[in-house]
């Protein structure tokens, strides 16, 4: 290492490469200079001068990769180059993913933002509320009956509903719209946990005493909500699950579907040290003043994440008899292996953090 070998007797190549690697190496870090001036992009500029700095290095430099070589027991240097080079494109495209993870939160932010702004806040605020958050997308053949059967008041809290028309291109908006109801959209579809978000903003910022959410297809009825909100109202719960497992599960759900639930359920009762048996239902009520506690980023998967957090904030968690029927139209809107992919991570991810 005291002297430096020719690129050629190191990889046994033309000594005219020696050239090609500097000028390719120069091309690159020119090319990452002139985005800088344009853009002003430091991290453009930081990966095509590392870009640049690797490629100089097999060029005039080889006795590093011998070295490497060396280290690792390899017998060829060029392996070492080979090695190297799949490493650091490895960590480039975690960092790449990265970058489009944060700039896909930073325009579902937005997103959310700009349609939190479409509710007008309400002059007459009731004394007492409770705001019925139902996320819907195209899900104009069932939102109207959804709407209609709330009723006026539960346990004397005043109900106001808020549609969450997550993107949808069918009626949904002018559906809900028809009813007594706050109603907003995403421009852009942000899932179930993004409509959520929206929702629950809205409510927080009406000063919601309660936060009911309810599916728009039908499949949570709404003379229930009596029940669901006790636990609540009688001051001995903050967080209350719907439970088809404790009361009667009226949906066609697979056996596969079913034990998937219960698998679920039993990891985020290992994780959270909590004692429920439906994780998944979206049938749940909510204390309005706990909801600023609550640190939520899926956009997906929604369900396992408000539970754990709900434990993690030292919120009360109970569950409740409920019936859950079949959807009234429509097809679900859960894949079927990436539904179980991504409560798997949400699980995990959120009991990490």
């Amino acid at each position: 290492m005291g002297r430096l070998t020719p690129v050629a007797a190191v990889f046994g190549l033309d000594v005219s490469l020696t050239l090609v690697f500097l000028l390719v190496g120069l091309a690159v870090f020119a090319w990452g200079f002139a985005r800088y001036r344009r853009t002003f992009s430091r991290t453009e500029f930081g990966v095509a001068t590392l870009i640049a700095l690797g490629v100089w290095t097999v060029g005039v430099f080889p006795d590093a990769f011998l070295f490497l070589a060396d280290v690792l027991s390899i017998n060829q240097p060029f392996r070492a180059v080979q090695i190297t080079a799949n490493v650091a494109f490895v960590f480039l495209l975690l960092y790449v993913l990265s970058l489009i993870n944060d700039n896909r939160r930073a325009v579902g932010d937005l997103t959310r933002g700009l349609t939190v702004q479409q509710a007008a806040l309400d002059e007459d605020a009731p004394d007492q509320s409770l705001y019925v958050v139902v996320p819907a997308y195209n899900e104009a053949a069932t939102i109207g009956d959804v709407l209609t059967s709330l009723p006026d008041t539960v346990r004397g809290y005043t109900v106001r509903a808020i549609v969450v028309s997550d993107g949808s291109d069918d009626p949904t908006t002018r559906v809900a719209r028809e009813h007594d109801a706050i109603v907003v959209e995403h421009p852009l579809n942000q899932g179930q946990g993004g409509a959520l978000k929206t929702g629950f903003e809205i409510a927080r910022r009406h000063g919601a005493d309660v936060v009911v959410t309810m599916d728009a297809d039908g499949q949570h009825p709404a003379d229930q909500l009596g029940a669901l909100v006790a636990p609540i109202d009688e001051n001995e719960a903050d967080y209350v699950l719907g439970s088809r497992y404790r009361g009667e599960d009226a949906t066609a759900n697979s056996l596969t579907r079913k034990g998937g639930i219960r698998a679920f359920t039993w990891l985020v009762n290992l994780m959270a040290r909590t004692d429920i048996t439906d994780c998944t239902n979206g049938f749940r009520a909510i204390r309005g003043s706990r909801l600023a506690e609550l640190t939520l980023t899926e956009e997906r998967f929604s369900a396992p994440e408000l539970i754990i957090e709900s434990r993690k904030n030292g919120l009360r968690i109970t569950e409740v008899p409920v019936t859950i029927s079949e959807r009234e139209a429509g097809e679900t809107k859960k894949p079927g292996l990436g539904y179980a992919v991504g409560l798997t991570r949400t699980i995990f991810v959120t009991w990490i953090r």
